[in-house]
């Protein structure tokens, strides 16, 4: 099982993303921890990206596809994996089917928890981490939608979009997700 998660901040990426690694006995690759990782040894690519970590912005495309590239050809990774916090661009999900094309793998789904910005913004301020001040969890909603909405036009027209609403609890999202992964996968 391959699959992408995507969600504004908030959605339940991470939640998610445990639960059905946990239940598919897949790896998680996470975007964000492989940025941290990178960023607190100091390697090359970590230096490179850590000016657009502190800024909340996004890390450049080339750097991005590094990391991932990196990730993928890892042992663990072979019999399938989770991405989270990447790609959040059309362009970065097309970059991704290239990557996989040449790893000679397929993405099963893009699983999309669709969240209102009300419910995004109730979930980071309840979390209440210090890098969750409202203005920039406002920044982050943003350019999610105005980056991130159109990748799911990418997918769609794919057909690999598994949309699901993530304004229900997270159990009932999981458990939601993990019966159509399983309905879907005996179809496919």
């Amino acid at each position: 099982m391959r699959l992408v998660i995507l969600g504004g901040p908030g959605a339940g990426k991470s939640t998610q993303a445990r639960g059905l690694c946990d239940r598919f006995q897949i790896p998680l690759v996470s975007m964000g921890a492989i940025l941290k990782r990178a960023i607190a040894e100091q390697t090359e690519l970590g230096v490179q990206c850590q000016p657009y970590v502190e800024r909340a912005e996004f890390v450049p495309d080339p750097i991005l596809i590094t990391f991932i590239r990196d990730r993928l050809l890892q042992a663990d990774t072979s019999t399938g994996w989770l991405l989270e916090g990447y790609p959040r661009t059309a362009f970065q999900a097309e970059e991704l089917d290239f990557l996989l094309d040449e790893l000679q793998q397929q993405l099963n789904w893009a699983i999309f928890l669709d969240t209102s910005e009300p419910v995004m913004m109730e979930r980071r301020l309840a979390m209440g981490e210090s890098e969750d001040l409202p203005h920039l969890i406002e920044r982050r909603i943003e350019l999610f939608q105005t980056r991130t909405v159109p990748i799911l036009d990418y997918y769609d027209k794919r057909q690999r979009l598994l949309t699901v609403d993530g304004n229900q609890s997270q159990d009932q999202v999981l458990a939601e997700l993990q019966t159509r992964l399983i309905a879907n996968s005996r179809e496919h």
